[in-house]
């Protein structure tokens, strides 16, 4: 847990309610009537001085502007916020609580209000759920949840960290989070927890895996590192990969010359060669052409 030093800057106060706001003026309205009738000057000066500053907060009151009437007769009462004690929070800076607090418009203890605060810095990016708790005379409790980042989604040619639950947090930012999970396509940060928690089966596989692609909001493509794609049904898509990393172990299918691994259809496999293994391909069927028509020419059935 940190401890913060406040540092109080001005800005716009929202309305507090109205009991206590009342109760708060009434009770510095009497301090300040006492403090008057200590004062050698003619009766009638003394009640149009506490005349003119009812006056005065109760215009301000009706005004809105009620936490700065609550401000100005805390402060010097010595109910300043001087201390911020932050705790749960890794990827929120001490300066973005500071500055979300700050958009409530208090800067005495009274004026905060815990729950405008608390929604301030719920509309962090980062920042799942927060509490606010003031201790008096001058300090602030914050406990935060921070969202966990869960994957890299690419959406045209924005590139996002996710949570689990596919909400966008951040910007991605090249250096941060590269490890984790990279998804691509619309629909694929909505169905990419339920995607990678069943590919775990498949630790092998998943390994090899660079990018999930989700194809029409439908179906998966798995982009390898070795640059090929292997195409998944929209149904069954965990039991076709489970089938692939099988032939990949028995027949070493991911180390060889091919382009797309396509397993849409039940009941078999089509593969695409890769242009160099395509051009291999066609001169080793040329030359077995060429035996064959050899072999006939010497021995005529």
């Amino acid at each position: 847990m940190r401890s913060l030093n406040a540092d109080r800057r001005p800005a716009a106060a929202p309305r507090s309610r109205l009991g206590f706001r009342l109760s708060v003026a009434g009770r510095r309205l009497a301090a300040l009537g006492e403090r008057l009738s200590h004062i050698s000057a003619p009766r009638f000066g003394t009640i149009a001085t506490v005349l003119l500053a009812s006056t005065g907060l109760y215009g301000m009151t009706l005004g809105g502007h009620t936490g700065t009437v609550i401000d100005a007769v805390s402060q010097p009462l010595g109910f300043s916020i001087d201390k911020i004690d932050v705790s749960g929070n890794s990827e929120t800076s001490e300066i973005d609580v500071l500055q979300a607090l700050w958009q409530t418009g208090a800067q005495s203890l009274p004026a905060l209000d815990p729950e405008a605060a608390r929604q301030a810095l719920e509309a962090e990016p980062w920042i799942e759920t927060a509490s606010v708790a003031k201790t008096y005379p001058d300090r602030v409790a914050i406990t935060l949840t921070e969202r966990k980042p869960f994957a890299l989604w690419q959406k045209g040619r924005e590139l996002f960290v996710i949570d689990r639950d596919g909400r966008e947090i951040v910007p991605y930012v090249v250096g941060r989070f590269s490890g984790l999970p990279f998804v691509v396509g619309a629909g694929a940060a909505k169905h990419s927890a339920e995607f990678l928690e069943a590919m775990e089966v498949l630790p092998e596989l998943r390994a090899r895996v660079k990018a999930y692609i989700r194809v029409g909001d439908r179906r998966w493509d798995l982009r390898l590192e070795n640059g090929m794609t292997v195409r998944l049904p929209e149904e069954g898509a965990i039991e076709a990969a489970a089938d692939v990393s099988r032939m990949d172990r028995e027949l070493g299918l991911l180390s060889r010359d091919i382009l797309v691994v396509d397993m849409r259809i039940e009941d078999r496999v089509v593969v695409r060669l890769t242009p160099d293994a395509l051009v291999r391909r066609d001169a080793a069927v040329k030359e077995r052409m060429k035996n064959i028509k050899r072999m006939q020419k010497e021995k005529p059935v």
